[in-house]
Order: C-alpha cells, then structure tokens, then sequence
C-alpha cells in the first residue's frame, strides 16, 4: 500500500515561531511511519518556504503531497493566510478554514460571536494604535474599572499579554500590547481557576468529543500562565482537573459551543476562568500547541489516544471528501 505524502509546515513569521519548530518536530516524529511519508517544510520569519534547506514554492511542495499538516501557531499559520494558500492550491490540511481561522484568532471578533453564543465573557473594551495608551486606559478605568488584563488582539500563547491596576500600569501595559498587534484588548481579569478543555470531531462516536478538563497551576512567581509558563514546564498541569462533575461538564460543553459558534474544524482548545460567579471564556485556539509540554497531546493520553493516534486521527479527518 502506497504511504501518504505529508507536508508537515513549521516556523513561519509569526511571535509563536519557536513554539511551531517544537510542534513541527514533534508532529515529524510521531506520524506512523507505516503509513505516512513526512516531508519538513520549513517557513523562515520572512514567510520563505524550505525544504531539504533550500528555498521553495508553495505549489511545487503541493504537487508532491496529498495533505499538509499546519503545525503553525499564530500570524499567517493560525489567522487565515496560509490556509487561503492552502485553499487556492486545492490541497487539504489539518485545522480550520480560512474565516474560522481569521475570526477565532482576532479576540476582539470572536468575542462578539461568543456572546451571541450565550457564552459568558469578561467586560472589555478596544483600542487600536490610533488612540493614546492614556485615553485608552481612561476609557477602561471609567468603564470596566481594575483590575485589567491587556492582550494584542490577534496573537496567541499570551504573546504580549500583561496584568494591570492602575491608570499609570494600564497605560504601560497598553503601550506593550502595541508592539505585537495595532489592535489591543482591555479586559476586566477575572481572578478563578485557570482551565482548558480540548474538542475533537469526530472522535470515539462522537461528533464533537470533549477531551478531560485539565487544569492549568501556574507556578508561585507567575501571575498566570503566560508564555513562559506554558512552554518551560514550570506550571501544574492537573489532568484530569480538581473540578465537581457539574462544573466539569460546563465546561466541557462552553468548549464544544465555543468550537461550533465559530465553525471550527477538527479539533480546538478553549481557556477558560472558573470563578465564583460562573465560568467565563477567554479565548480559543485553532490549532493548539503539538509539543511535548502541550496540553492538547496530554488530554488525548488521558484518555487512552496516544500522540501517533491523534495525529492519524487529525490526517483522517483532512483527507476524507
């Protein structure tokens, strides 16, 4: 029987570049040899495509593959540009469209979606770069009041995510949000305990499989689990979760909304805050980290779906009609 090509994609130009190297290598590692023929496709931070470490076309690595695997995480790999690529190639790939991707990645977008949803949301408000950090945080401190978590509104793993209290730390952290995104978001940060639930389609019977809840101890000296947090192996990730069974199911269901509210494909993972009054959403991911620190992998496990498992699963699911 004849192995299927696949194009693992990996880099890109993106804050989260490091993070998609450890996934793509990770991904490289594991497909079941037996069945898959794996070719590295590396993509430099200026968006220049390589394989066997020359420079390449992304129409002459299509001819040669029968799907691509995203491993990208962030700008161009998890907003919407490479999948356009994708789609104009007629080649399919793991992970979600093109308008899924785009409005799941843009906080300030899905935020609107979730809401129509009925799913719960923290207060916020946007700035963009042509408003002052100043006016923007005096805005927030009438509106919503503190304390304030800021985010670029269209980048992930808590790239230029930072915590505020006051209009002086508003202001700075807004400067901050600015250098990774021209649009910020300003949220009320809901204090609670930090969750994450996974989704996979068509897993087991299923046609959205919520994968266990697991949650996320940052350590003592983080005020969350930030970017570090998540990738250096510092943080407690408790799989199953410490959560009741009510609470559990919320939050596994909130994960499933959230998935389908946007259109997402194959599979999704969505943070979430557990605290006193409710559970709220935060953000979801399109294509969540495939390291060996990530948290999607680790659910799977739990459950008894090895790394090969899952991403034969995922492959499946890109290649059928």
């Amino acid at each position: 029987m004849a192995k299927i090509n696949v194009a693992v994609l990996r880099g890109g130009p993106s804050a989260e570049y490091e993070v998609s190297l450890k996934t793509g290598a990770n991904v490289l590692a594991a497909l079941p040899k037996n069945k898959y023929k794996a070719l590295d496709i590396f993509i430099d931070k200026s968006g220049t495509w390589h394989y066997l470490g020359k420079p390449i076309k992304p129409a002459s690595i299509f001819m040669r593959v029968d799907a691509v695997f995203n491993a990208m995480h962030g700008q161009y790999g998890e907003d919407g540009e490479a999948q356009k690529i994708f789609n104009a190639h007629h080649i399919p790939y793991t992970g979600s469209g093109v308008m899924a991707s785009h409005l799941a990645i843009r906080k300030d977008i899905a935020r609107g979606v979730f809401k129509n949803a009925g799913l719960k949301i923290p207060p916020a408000i946007k700035t963009t770069w042509l408003e002052s950090p100043e006016n923007a945080a005096r805005k927030a401190l009438a509106e919503i009041g503190p304390p304030f978590a800021v985010k670029p509104a269209g980048r992930g793993s808590s790239v230029g995510v930072s915590f505020a209290s006051n209009f002086y730390e508003l202001a700075g952290s807004v400067k901050k949000a600015l250098k990774f995104d021209t649009n910020v978001l300003i949220e009320k940060r809901i204090k609670g305990r930090e969750a994450t639930c996974g989704v996979l389609e068509k897993f087991r019977g299923e046609k959205l499989y919520a994968l266990p809840v697991v949650e996320i101890v940052p350590p003592r000296q983080k005020l969350f689990f930030d970017y570090q947090a998540k990738y250096d192996g510092s943080s407690r990730e408790i799989c199953p979760g410490r959560f009741d069974d009510k609470t559990r199911l919320a939050i596994q269901d909130i994960a499933r909304k959230a998935h389908l509210a946007l259109g997402l494909r194959h599979y999704s993972r969505a943070d979430m805050i557990v605290a006193r009054d409710g559970i709220y959403l935060l953000e979801i991911n399109t294509l969540p980290g495939l390291t060996r620190e990530s948290l999607f992998p680790k659910a799977a496990e739990a459950i008894g779906c090895s790394f090969p498992q899952l991403l034969d699963h995922l492959l499946t699911l890109t290649l059928k009609k």
